[in-house]
């Protein structure tokens, strides 16, 4: 582990993590609670950045690892090592693509509504909810780790902050509790603001408080399903329809072309595969 995160893990033991979840919250006497938004840096959409990222929270980058997918057409998606194991996308959230990006969703299969206080999960899908202003680059990143095939989960390090965590919040877990057990660890807290301050970003990180208007999603396969999965979305996990672990990628990218055709004139979209090293050149 490099020492500057060393260094930042040898005091949080002497910080006191807050419980901030964005307001309402609805508890489980149905009592409306206020509560202050936690505020996190953005993470930058760079594969040599979240490998470093993800291996430090205790995923093996040996065996798997982040990288560029170029384009949506198949002699790029022909480049990356199969099985894809998850894919991360960060898109501009303008209002064309919001727009279809809705339509998309009203399309889609999926019957489950996660609302301010819900507590429904989708069976075999694991999901947390994001209440942390800026955090959503670390709930893709869990999104892809938590939710890799159980024939690959020995890429999961012991002991680590990740395995810890998920055994904290299983799949069974609610995605509110899952949440919960996020806003009150410190030590992630840590790894991320390291991960965003880190000298492998390609642009500066900006100001806290600046206004963002890109946001990071993740697509995994489970049960033969297509899920989107974006802790900010009342509605949960996206079902978009059959899918299988050799097509991953390529349904995958088929949504997002369709977020990409929705602005032509738009070309901030970047989309990572979590796939296998060997095979990747990694």
């Amino acid at each position: 582990m490099h020492n500057f995160l060393v260094s930042l893990l040898s005091i949080s033991s002497n910080i006191s993590p807050q419980h901030l979840p964005p307001s309402p919250i609805i508890n489980k006497m149905g009592d409306i609670q206020q509560y202050k938004e936690k505020l996190w840096f953005p993470l930058e959409s760079n594969p040599a950045l979240l490998n470093e990222y993800i291996s430090n929270l205790g995923f093996s980058t040996d065996s798997h690892q982040f990288v560029d997918v170029f384009s949506t057409d198949s002699w790029a998606l022909d480049m990356i090592a199969q099985p894809v194991v998850a894919v991360v996308a960060l898109f501009p959230m303008t209002e064309k693509v919001s727009k279809r990006r809705k339509e998309l969703h009203a399309e889609s299969v999926s019957g489950v509504s996660l609302a301010v206080g819900g507590d429904t999960n989708v069976d075999g899908v694991w999901y947390v909810k994001q209440r942390i202003r800026n955090a959503c680059g670390t709930i893709a990143v869990l999104h892809a780790l938590a939710n890799i095939p159980q024939s690959t989960q020995e890429v999961i390090k012991s002991p680590s902050w990740l395995q810890t965590y998920l055994l904290s919040s299983p799949t069974s877990s609610s995605p509110i509790d899952k949440a919960d057990v996020l806003e009150n660890d410190a030590t992630i807290e840590l790894f991320h603001e390291a991960a965003t301050n880190h000298t492998i970003n390609s642009t500066s990180r900006g100001n806290k408080k600046d206004e963002i208007d890109m946001h990071f999603i993740t697509f995994t396969h489970v049960d033969g399903r297509l899920y989107e999965l974006d802790g900010r979305l009342e509605q949960g996990p996206i079902d978009h329809g059959s899918t299988t672990q050799a097509n991953l990628l390529k349904d995958a990218c088929g949504v997002l072309q369709q977020l990409m055709e929705a602005d032509l004139d738009e070309v901030r979209f970047t989309i990572l595969a979590l796939a296998p090293r060997s095979k990747a050149g990694g």
